[in-house]
């Protein structure tokens, strides 16, 4: 007998409610109905939950289901948080959002079991249950986005550490110097995110403006201009050989970062989401050539590194992934 999910994906800027159907043998995930709005419309937990709430009522009531009719709730939301007490503990991207109980303030109304986790884990857990992930014992998912973070599973489950805090990845100091992220100048999530791809066309652009050949993306002068990790890649993907030469230096960092892991836990797949996944051809070369070189031959013979299966919608499954519960 299928069973119904629900599905909550809260995100600095965004947040969306989903309704899911899993299949009778756990092998599928439906997504029947989704409802989004505006994280920063409710600046705090106080107006946001009130709002949440009337969210949940309307997308059941357009589905035709009850909140009896669900087997789980489940919560995706950036960390940090305590996934064992159900709280969310002041996320960069929430602020004021302080030891939040969500876990306590959802089971009041569901009595069903309801489950919190961040969104690196959460997207493990959709990958390894519905997406590329797929009969893995062992694999990684590096989600790649506006930050890096990691979800294991280890041994077919879910491993978050003692403090929700394993797979911080993206702290890791790959150099002495470089693009900042998570913090840290010279940082795996410096390297290898949104954020670091955009310092990385900076820094290209204005040794190039200095050497006096500034590149087509660039005007003549020192005021330079801010370039995105998506205004890059359509630059590259036209063969500006400068906007290649950032993707190259990434995948080169890419390739290092994914060496220590591979090294460190020695896993079948390793699945990376969002920029790499729009992009691969401009990183997987150099990555490649990388992670060859730094990594145990034994182990990384036996590692496959993809993209993410579930593509754009990995977000409203790795809600869902939670609230079914799988590999937690």
């Amino acid at each position: 007998m299928s069973e119904r999910f629900l599905g909550i994906d809260i995100g600095g800027s965004k947040s969306a409610v989903l309704l899911g159907q899993q299949g009778s043998d756990s092998q599928t995930m439906q997504c029947l109905q989704k409802r989004k709005f505006a994280t920063t419309d409710f600046p705090s937990p106080a107006q946001f939950f009130p709002y949440l709430r009337a969210e949940i009522k309307a997308l059941l009531q357009d589905s035709g289901c009850s909140s009896g009719d669900l087997t789980g709730v489940g919560v995706s939301c950036g960390g940090p948080l305590d996934s064992r007490k159900g709280l969310i503990l002041s996320p960069p991207n929430l602020p004021g959002w302080d030891r939040v109980p969500i876990i306590e303030m959802l089971e009041a109304e569901f009595s069903v079991p309801v489950r919190l986790q961040n969104d690196a884990n959460a997207g493990a857990l959709a990958e390894w249950n519905w997406g590329a992930g797929r009969n893995c014992r062992n694999m990684i998912f590096l989600t790649f986005g506006t930050g890096l973070g990691a979800g294991l599973i280890l041994n077919g489950q879910l491993y978050s550490g003692s403090s929700d805090m394993a797979g911080e990845c993206g702290h890791l100091r790959l150099a002495d110097f470089g693009p900042v992220g998570y913090g840290k100048a010279g940082s795996f999530e410096g390297f290898c995110s949104g954020g670091g791809l955009a310092q990385l066309g900076q820094m290209k652009a204005r040794e190039l403006l200095q050497a006096g050949t500034p590149p087509d993306w660039c005007p003549k002068s020192e005021n330079l201009p801010a370039v995105n990790a998506a205004e890059l890649a359509a630059w590259a993907k036209k063969g500006d050989k400068a906007a290649l030469d950032v993707f190259a230096l990434c995948g080169e960092y890419l390739g290092r970062g994914l060496a220590v892991l591979v090294d460190l836990l020695n896993p079948e797949r390793v699945i990376l989401g969002s920029i790499f996944a729009r992009t691969e051809e401009l990183l997987r070369p150099s990555m490649e050539q990388s992670l060859q070189r730094e990594a145990l031959p034994l182990s990384s013979a036996c590692c496959q590194i993809v993209p993410a299966g579930l593509g754009e919608a990995i977000g409203d499954y790795a809600a869902l992934a939670v609230a079914s519960g799988r590999g937690l």
